[in-house]
């Protein structure tokens, strides 16, 4: 926004430009680590005071003696304008008349202290020049959003009882224009493009890997700058919002990797902002993280905890985004994450929990649903940690969601082995459902599955290509026959061969063929069954709307499951054969008599399958079978699954 101030230009000279906009109030909520909207305040605002125009700009650097502005507006001269402290608060404020919307600039830092002197980027600045320049950009947050519809039925549709199935997407790779240099598409290109693909396919959210600022590229956003600034790269903060604006018209939620767990030390960055561990924490031993070797925030400082909050505010309100995936949670939980004995420090209590940070998370997730009811935090938590998704009342950390990576790693290795062993690896497909309701989960197969030599989805499949393919139906089919919300990164849907690289286009030209657009039809079909039957969404996250039918028959590698929904009526069969041998005459037991349709058969010649089939369903009998009162005779297609619904 565009503050218009009642200082008049006397005023202003006489107080050597020393305008305003933080309160009394603010410095109190900034302090004791309550001030969620930091992006209001600090960072660098274009402000007109009595028909002057000019930039406010105000930042965080208390043990720094010396803080001014540098930019182009002075040919970036190390003598630049300087800034105030604001009393003992630690932030320094000022304005430069004539510094309008488009000027480049950072903080000339200095500690006397130590002699440290730096040009940083501001922490708070809404637009960063493009990689690999690196200044601060003068920028507002004004536009004029279009998608109330999308705003006033968000919370019905995001519930934990409504169809959740997310595209993974890294913009920059999605989809380029070679005959361009292999440009990337802007945000306004990929608006359009990425929602008629999105709703073509029937998905319900995308999901973005971090588009927050970060000046390695190849770190896919995961090594964070700008925790207030949608990457230049693809356009300005308004073509970013155009697109999250465009995309909730077309009726797709958005949901954006955010990643507080660390940050870069680059030295523009955050790290060692005023010559002082200010940011992170000031002990190696939890300010430091050995793998991503990147600093660690210091969630016992209040300010820290503010300014972290206040980022994830800033996503939500300014640029409506519908949910926050919390990257590297794990790593914040424990104090010996990937570290020896001897690496690391003990809590207050002489256990492994990384307690502010605990602390740190629940403030975080009780502040989001207060103040955004309708959006949803996911949690990429990575191991048995309890209550993940539980509300803070029932001792939980108070996501709403949490990804199940140990369904994605047993799933995984199961599928890839060849079909003449997989009878003695049945549990890795129904060890699942020991803990499958302890939390609200996500079932992800994500980018980090098709990077560092893994190889892409199709890749990990056995056999000859039919197989391959026949086995990928399959395990999407499985996916979407488990209690869980859905996510595929993209490339996935259609048997992207080569695996993912962030630095070109995905091989679409693969859909000419008809395995591939086989695949990817197979998806949207999907898709679009478990978005309209009930029994496939609405009891995700409650025992009752699950039941095995048989999970022991390991020796012919099949497996059948019931799916219910609300209402009694609501009963959808799952049957899935992980052998390329046919079983005719297969018996599954079911729960109700009369006509059981088949809604979906993964080995239907429209996915590429050999057509193989029910002729599109079969009446349930009364011989019981599996411990049900009626069974229905199948045949069950090779390395198929096939759906049934009870009409």
């Amino acid at each position: 926004m565009t503050y218009q101030l009642t200082i008049n230009q006397e005023q202003l000279k006489e107080t050597n430009g020393n305008v305003s906009l933080i309160t009394n109030d603010d410095l109190y909520l900034f302090n004791e680590g309550s001030h969620f909207h930091l992006y209001e305040k600090l960072g660098s605002h274009p402000i007109v005071v009595n028909g002057v125009r000019g930039t406010y700009f105000a930042v965080w650097a208390p043990n720094a003696g010396y803080v001014g502005v540098k930019g182009d507006f002075n040919g970036w001269q190390d003598e630049g304008y300087a800034l105030s402290r604001k009393g003992q608060s630690g932030i320094w404020e000022g304005f430069i008349p004539g510094m309008t919307k488009g000027s480049l600039y950072k903080y000339r830092i200095i500690n006397h202290d130590n002699g440290y002197a730096v040009d940083k980027a501001d922490p708070f600045a809404k637009s960063q020049e493009s990689p690999p320049r690196t200044a601060s950009v003068v920028w507002d947050t004004e536009y004029s959003w279009h998608d109330s519809e999308w705003l006033g039925k968000r919370e019905r549709l995001q519930a934990l009882d409504a169809p959740m199935s997310i595209y993974e997407v890294h913009l920059g790779s999605w989809m380029r224009i070679p005959e361009e240099g292999n440009r990337f598409l802007t945000y306004r290109e990929l608006a359009s493009k990425l929602a008629d693909y999105v709703n073509r396919l029937g998905f319900t959210h995308v999901e973005l890997m971090p588009i927050t600022e970060h000046p390695f590229y190849g770190s896919w956003g995961y090594q964070t700058t700008g925790y207030f600034s949608p990457t230049s790269r693809y356009g300005t903060p308004q073509d970013f919002m155009y697109m999250v604006d465009y995309l909730h018209q077309q009726g797709i939620g958005v949901i954006l990797d955010w990643v507080p767990s660390h940050f870069p030390t680059d030295l523009h960055g955050l790290n060692y902002f005023d010559g002082t561990n200010l940011y992170e924490h000031s002990d190696p031993r939890q300010g430091f993280h050995p793998d991503w070797q990147s600093s660690i925030f210091n969630y016992g400082r209040h300010e820290v905890r503010s300014f972290l909050i206040s980022s994830a505010f800033f996503w939500l309100d300014k640029c409506h985004i519908d949910g926050l995936r919390v990257d590297a949670v794990a790593s914040m939980l424990y104090l010996d994450y990937s570290r020896k004995d001897g690496e690391w420090i003990p809590n207050e209590h002489g256990g492994r929990e990384n307690s502010r940070a605990i602390d740190f998370l629940r403030r975080f997730n009780a502040a989001i649903y207060e103040h955004f009811p309708g959006v949803q935090t996911i949690a990429e938590e990575s191991t048995a940690w309890a209550k993940v998704s539980r509300p803070l009342y029932d001792g939980g950390l108070g996501f709403g969601l949490k990804w199940d990576m140990g369904w994605m790693h047993d799933t995984l290795s199961y599928m890839s082995c060849d079909p003449v062993y997989r009878k003695h690896h049945q549990n890795q497909l129904t060890f699942r459902m020991v803990y499958a309701f302890n939390e609200n989960f996500v079932l992800p197969l994500s980018h980090d599955e098709v990077v560092h030599g893994k190889g892409s989805l199709i890749n990990k499949m056995p056999g000859d290509e039919w197989q391959k393919f026949a086995n990928l139906r399959l395990l999407f089919g499985y996916m979407y026959a488990q209690a869980a919300k859905k996510l595929i990164f993209m490339g996935g849907e259609f048997g992207q061969w080569s695996e993912w690289s962030h630095d070109r286009s995905l091989d679409w030209h693969l859909l000419d063929s008809p395995s591939h657009a086989g695949l990817q039809k197979w998806v949207s079909d999907l898709n679009h069954i478990y978005r309209t039957e009930p029994a496939l969404h609405e009891l995700d996250f409650d025992w009752q709307g699950f039941e095995w039918i048989d999970c022991n028959d390991a020796d012919q590698s099949t497996i059948s499951l019931v799916r219910k929904g609300k209402s009694a009526n609501e009963v959808v069969l799952a049957v899935c054969n992980y052998t390329p041998v046919p079983r005719y005459n297969y018996r599954v037991g079911v729960p109700k008599e009369g006509f059981w349709q088949e809604l979906l058969n993964s080995d239907a010649a429209d996915y590429f399958g050999g057509g193989l089939g029910n002729f599109g369903g079969l009446t349930a009998e009364a011989i019981p079978c599996h411990n049900q009162p009626y069974s229905l005779n199948m045949t069950l297609p090779p390395l198929g699954i096939v759906f049934f619904k009870l009409k």
